[in-house]
Order: structure tokens, then C-alpha cells, then sequence
């Protein structure tokens, strides 16, 4: 009798060793998929770039690496419409899993290139996804699509301005005008102007060969400038900056990194954060979750204050203690642009 009684502790102990196999070699299997994602960036600066570095992250979080379980085809298309949809057809007909598109101009180029598919489209730094043609009128995706938007925090940046310039009137924004974003977010500014006592005077450019002679003529008739996330403009922001420096008219920037090469302070988004928050929701996808287009987009609500006391000092304007204790960052330095 207890020789039966140790066969059988003997046989349990096998069949239960080999349960726990086949449900290590399962979970084995289940992680062993390789993604592939093809990501497709319109411009390159350091906006669009930590969206890119903060996508991956945010996908690796969820436990999708790339050089483990991701592999990643990255093409950037230097600002030019036609590179752009070039590439997006090209990613169509590679069938990934998914294409990340960092920018409007890219998202409507991928957008347009996968019609026809099932291939989801993940966007980032998108500013109006309905400008954009991904929502509709009842916020619903058009499509297998969705993504983050990046609409600039305008009223707070209004406000920054007014505690830092209290005399100032008018508030110069330059955009491209084949930009939809950038009309978003001249509407955003609109709205609020008047809240704070600000006009808004807007200089429209056709390509970067414009910025120059626009330049010139925006410091003329403003107090200040203030950025949007327009890519053809933050591309050339070093240009923006000289001429206004020429003139002692401040720029305010968008995000922190255009605040660490010159522009004097914002309250920006954190493009990383951004990226991550994106990468999250790609992951859904990837794992079969969600589908995109039943993920609604979200919007990146909250900002930081970011100051350069280097450039204030420069300009001659004094940074109001209220601005530096409720600032993240102060910078004492002007970084070169990358």
C-alpha cells in the first residue's frame, strides 16, 4: 500500500512538472511574435525627435522592445510633401503591423497610403486630428486610426507672456501656410487673446525660403513672438531667433528644447511624455486589445514652465519671481541646436 501510495505521489509529480512546462513553453510562444512597425517622421528637430525616442519607450513599458520583440523601419522626410507620401506608400505595401506616423503632414500621408488595408495608423504631435480629417464631427475615428495630439497650452502661454512683458500688445506668430495644425493653433491663441489683452498678428510662409524676409517683417509689427508647433518653422527656428534678436523682440517657444536654444521661455509640452503616452496606446493594438479606431485620440493637457535667464538677460527683461519659483527649469545657458 505504500509503495502504490509513493508510485503515485511519483506520477502526480511528473504530470504536474509537465503541465508547468507546457505552460512555460505557452507563455514562451505567446511573447515570441516579433512586431514590425514602420515609423514615419515628417521633420527632423527635437520636437518630433522625443516623440519618436518617448513612442518606443512608452512601447517598451508594455513590454515591446525594439531588438527583441520589435523591429523598427524609421524614415524621415525632411519636410517635403512628396518624400513623405513616397515613403507612406512604400510602408502600404510592406504590410506592418502597424505604421507610427510624428506629425500631421506624415499622419495624413500614412492615413491616405492604407486606406485600402487594415494596417492601424498610430499618430503623434498631431495638433487637430479633426482639421486632419482622423475625427469626425462627433469625435468619432474616420478610420483604423488614432493617436495624441499636441494643441499648444495657449492661455497659459498668454499668461506667461503678460507676467513677463506687462506693457506688451502685440503677439506675432509665424506658420506654414500648408500646415493644418498651425491653423489650429492660431485659433487656440485667438481665442484666448483677448482674455489677456493681446492682439495676435500672424505671418503666413509658403516654404522655408520665405522665413527670412517674413522674419523681418513680423518683428516690425510685434512686441513679441510666440511658436507654434509648426515643423517648417521650428525646422528654421535659428533663423527666427537671429532676426528677432537683431530687434530685441523675445521669442517664446513651444517646448523645452526650442527654450534651451534661445527662445526666452514657454509653457510647453514635453514631447517624450507625449511619445510615451502614444506608445501606450500602440501597444493596445499590437496585442490585440483594442482596434485604433476604436481608441478615441487624447490630448497632452498639462505644461511646464520652462525660462532661459541667459536669454531674458540679453533682452533686457526682467523674470518675475512668481515665473521663476513656478518654473521647472531655469536655463543659464544657450545650447547650440542639434
Amino acid at each position: 500500500m505504500r509503495k502504490m501510495k509513493k508510485l503515485l505521489a511519483v506520477g502526480l509529480s511528473v504530470v504536474l512538472a509537465g503541465a508547468m512546462l507546457t505552460g512555460c513553453g505557452s507563455k514562451k510562444k505567446s511573447s515570441s511574435k516579433t512586431y514590425k512597425i514602420g515609423i514615419l517622421q515628417f521633420a527632423e528637430h527635437s520636437s518630433l525627435d522625443n516623440c519618436r525616442k518617448g513612442f518606443l519607450l512608452g512601447l517598451e513599458e508594455e513590454g515591446i522592445k525594439e531588438g527583441d520583440n520589435l523591429k523598427v523601419t524609421y524614415k524621415n522626410s525632411q519636410a517635403d510633401t512628396a518624400t513623405d507620401n513616397q515613403i507612406a506608400s512604400n510602408y502600404a505595401s510592406k504590410k506592418f503591423d502597424m505604421i507610427c506616423a510624428i506629425a500631421t503632414p506624415s499622419a495624413q500621408s500614412a492615413y491616405n497610403a492604407v486606406s485600402d488595408s487594415d494596417t492601424p495608423v498610430i499618430y503623434t504631435a498631431i495638433t487637430s486630428p479633426k482639421l486632419a480629417g482622423f475625427v469626425n464631427d462627433k469625435g468619432e475615428n474616420v478610420g483604423n486610426i488614432t493617436g495624441t495630439s499636441d494643441l499648444v497650452l495657449a492661455e497659459k502661454q498668454l499668461k506667461l507672456i503678460r507676467q513677463m512683458m506687462p506693457k506688451a500688445k502685440n503677439v506675432g506668430i509665424m506658420y506654414s501656410t500648408s500646415e493644418v495644425n498651425s491653423k489650429a493653433g492660431i485659433e487656440a491663441y485667438e481665442k484666448s487673446a483677448k482674455k489677456y489683452g493681446f492682439k495676435i498678428v500672424t505671418q503666413g510662409v509658403s516654404a522655408a525660403a520665405d522665413i527670412p524676409m517674413a522674419a523681418d517683417s513680423l518683428v516690425k509689427k510685434v512686441d513679441c513672438i510666440t511658436n507654434l508647433t509648426d515643423n517648417t518653422v521650428v525646422s528654421n527656428l535659428q533663423i527666427v531667433l537671429e532676426k528677432a534678436n537683431k530687434v530685441k523682440v523675445p521669442v517664446f517657444g513651444s517646448e523645452i528644447e526650442q527654450v534651451k536654444i534661445g527662445c526666452i521661455g514657454c509653457v510647453g509640452i514635453d514631447f517624450v511624455k507625449l511619445g510615451k503616452q502614444t506608445g501606450k496606446m500602440a501597444a493596445k493594438v499590437l496585442k490585440g486589445e483594442k482596434e485604433a479606431k476604436d481608441i478615441k485620440f487624447e490630448t497632452f493637457n498639462d505644461g511646464d514652465v520652462y525660462v532661459n535667464q541667459k536669454v531674458a538677460d540679453d533682452l533686457g527683461i526682467k523674470v518675475p519671481n512668481d515665473v521663476t519659483k513656478s518654473a521647472k527649469d531655469t536655463f543659464t545657458k544657450i545650447e547650440a541646436s542639434k
